[in-house]
């Protein structure tokens, strides 16, 4: 017997916009809700964790690959209904902006259409320092890049803003609005 369909929800979008505390909040809700969900981490974060961060197209690329991995070992173990802190959109974005164009590896990856819902978190939190954030200055262009990659892809997507509780119940809004809460 086939498995039941499994939803993605995709959180893009610049750095230091709340990708990450949002995906743990809609996770703990639809969690609370009786969803078998799971919130797939930035894998790029899992990566650098134990070399150093000097990217390259090849490392673009295992990241790429690793955040579909993370997926995969979540629809495995039985989640239907995934979070994903990022995806394969986020590394085109990264690779153009580091080296001017994505890999043909990258671009196969990159598959958008993949997600039931995409949010883009606006860049109107304050700038929080990380090591593997560089473009504190760029976050305006970052996110209109995003938003052009989806609508070039035909993704519709739910820009979300606000502070806090403001930002994590525009979100779950949205969710609602796509019937997927």
């Amino acid at each position: 017997m086939p498995s039941p369909a499994v939803t993605r929800i995709a959180l893009v979008g610049p750095e230091s916009c709340g990708k990450s505390a949002l995906a743990a909040a809609l996770t703990e809700r639809l969690a609370e809700q009786g969803a078998r969900v799971a919130r797939i981490d930035e894998y790029a974060r899992h990566y650098y964790a134990t070399r150093p961060y000097r990217p390259t197209m090849a490392d673009i690329e295992a990241i790429a690959a690793g955040q579909l991995a993370a997926e995969a070992v979540a629809v495995g173990a039985g989640a239907q209904v995934l979070v994903c802190d990022s995806t394969v959109l986020t590394c085109v974005v990264w690779a153009e902006v580091a080296f001017g164009e994505a890999s043909r590896v990258l671009h196969a990856l990159n598959r958008p259409r993949d997600y039931a819902l995409t949010l883009l978190p606006l860049p109107d939190l304050p700038w929080a320092p990380d090591p593997l954030r560089s473009h504190p200055d760029e976050r305006d262009m970052l996110f209109a890049r995003y938003r052009v990659k989806l609508t070039v892809a035909g993704v519709a997507s739910a820009e979300i803003g606000g502070l806090n509780e403001a930002r994590v119940d525009a979100a779950w809004q949205a969710l609602r609005d796509a019937r997927l809460a």
